[in-house]
């Protein structure tokens, strides 16, 4: 099985010899560009992730030779690694994908590359965005900067690191009124987790208007459930029958938030934290 076979599975269908088969692709400077692009992105995936692969990821983000599309993509993919151990830690062996050791070498990374101004600006978006799914004291000042810049790639990437990190309520709100889509989207996913009050009414006119695009809905029927648990339900009613599985899965994770029900929409919810 080579590398392209990969490409057409399911992760839960990958054989047992999907990471050493990233790894000889991902490693090897002669093979297709697509095909390594698809290899750093299979080894950042948790049910092959480890020490050997996250560290075939790093030589890769570190190596000025390297296209810069392929390093930002290393970048984003020691991201999962991050969040996992940053939340699980290292005391149930089982549960381990990366070493404590090796958490710490990719967080060190990822902060000494952003830093550097004279890495590509490819590279330096995707060490933040990865970084601060392991939060550190550095991400807010890092982001203020990165959104503070006249550049449009800078402050989407801002954005889109304000869904972790603390304290940009303000600059949330300023982005839900921008004119990029993709900064839209990903404030529109940031309100969500801080219940940025202030963004309701203009969430809710997109979950009602008729003509949002799907992934947006989406983001937007998620950061609603967040933001006012107990008036989602009635928000979302006519959205319970959709015909599409994503939407309709979308509502029922949210309705299931909420503590709604389809009989009992009164229902309070004891039980508070972020939708994934």
């Amino acid at each position: 099985m080579d590398i392209k076979t990969l490409k057409d599975m399911a992760p839960w269908e990958w054989p047992q010899n999907a990471g050493k088969i990233s790894l000889e692709v991902l490693l090897d400077d002669q093979a297709d560009i697509s095909d390594r692009l698809f290899a750093a992105h299979l080894a950042g995936d948790s049910t092959v992730v480890n020490d050997e692969l996250a560290d075939a990821l790093l030589s890769i983000l570190c190596a000025n030779s390297e296209p810069d599309e392929l390093r930002g993509q290393a970048a984003i993919s020691l991201g999962p690694a991050l969040e996992m151990a940053d939340m699980d830690g290292f005391e149930d062996v089982d549960d381990v994908t990366i070493s404590e050791g090796m958490f710490g070498k990719i967080k060190e990374t990822l902060q000494r590359l952003h830093m550097d101004t004279r890495a590509p600006k490819e590279v330096r978006r995707r060490a933040l965005e990865a970084s601060v799914l392991a939060l550190q004291d550095w991400h807010q000042d890092a982001v203020r900067v990165a959104y503070a810049e006249d550049d449009e790639e800078w402050k989407l990437t801002a954005v889109f690191c304000m869904q972790y990190v603390r304290g940009f309520k303000k600059e949330i709100l300023e982005s839900l009124q921008s004119e990029n889509p993709d900064i839209h989207y990903q404030a529109i996913r940031a309100a969500g987790p801080w219940e940025v009050k202030k963004a309701w009414s203009h969430i809710a006119g997109l979950i009602t208007s008729g003509d949002t695009d799907k992934d947006l809905l989406i983001a937007a029927i998620e950061s609603a459930a967040l933001i006012r648990p107990h008036e989602v339900s009635e928000l979302l009613g006519d959205l319970l029958d959709s015909d599409d599985e994503d939407i309709a899965e979308a509502v029922d994770e949210a309705l299931i938030f909420s503590g709604a029900s389809y009989d009992d929409e009164d229902d309070e919810d004891d039980d508070r934290g972020f939708l994934h």
